[in-house]
C-alpha cells in the first residue's frame, strides 16, 4: 500500500520518508561498545568534560592574569546553561507530540544561546572589554570541547533508546 502511494503521487506518506526510517545505528560511542551509554561507566566524565575543563582551567587562567570577573561570569554562564540543558531535556521528553517537542527544543536552545550572549555582554559592561573577552573565550572553549564530545559520541541515546524518536518516525 505504501509503495502504491509513492508511485501514485511521487511523494512519501507522512512519517514514512526513507531518510527518517528507523534502523540500526552505525555510530559507536566513546566507550567503544555499540549500544553502550556514554553516561555510565568509566566514560561518564566525558559527558561533562567541558564543565570539568572550565573548572580546572580557572586557576591557571587567573594566575596568568585573566580577569576574574570575566572568567567567573563566563564559567558560571556555561555551567548554568549545561544545567538548564539537562532540565530542559527532561521537560522536552515529556511532550507527547513531535511538533511540540520541536518547538520546545528550539525554545530552549535559543534561550541558552541568549543566556551565553547576555553573560558576555554583562561581563563586558560590568568589568570592561577584557572581562567581556575573557567570558567569550571561556564560553567558546567550553563549547568547542562539548561539540567535539558530541561529534565523537554519536547520535544521542543510541539505537532505540528514545520512545519519542521511534514514535516521531512512525
Amino acid at each position: 500500500m505504501r509503495d502504491q502511494l509513492v508511485r501514485i503521487n511521487g511523494r512519501h506518506p507522512v512519517g514514512h520518508h526513507p531518510i527518517a526510517a528507523p534502523g540500526p545505528s552505525t555510530a559507536v560511542p566513546l566507550s567503544g561498545r555499540p549500544g553502550a551509554e556514554p553516561s555510565r561507566g568509566p566514560f561518564a566524565i566525558l559527558r561533562y568534560l567541558d564543565v570539568v575543563l572550565v573548572l580546572l582551567a580557572a586557576a591557571p587562567a587567573l594566575a596568568l592574569g585573566a580577569p576574574a570577573l570575566g572568567y567567573a561570569v563566563g564559567a558560571g554562564a556555561w555551567i548554568l546553561q549545561r544545567v538548564l540543558a539537562q532540565l530542559d531535556r527532561r521537560w522536552v521528553g515529556k511532550a507527547a507530540e513531535p511538533r511540540t517537542q520541536l518547538g520546545f527544543n528550539l525554545f530552549e536552545a535559543f534561550g541558552r544561546i541568549w543566556l551565553l550572549a547576555g553573560a558576555i555582554v554583562i561581563a563586558g559592561v560590568a568589568g570592561g572589554r577584557a572581562d567581556g573577552l575573557t567570558a567569550a573565550v571561556v564560553i567558546f572553549c567550553a563549547y568547542s570541547v562539548a561539540f567535539v564530545i558530541r561529534v565523537f559520541s554519536g547520535p544521542p541515546g543510541g539505537p532505540g533508546s528514545s520512545r519519542t524518536q521511534r514514535e516521531a518516525v512512525r
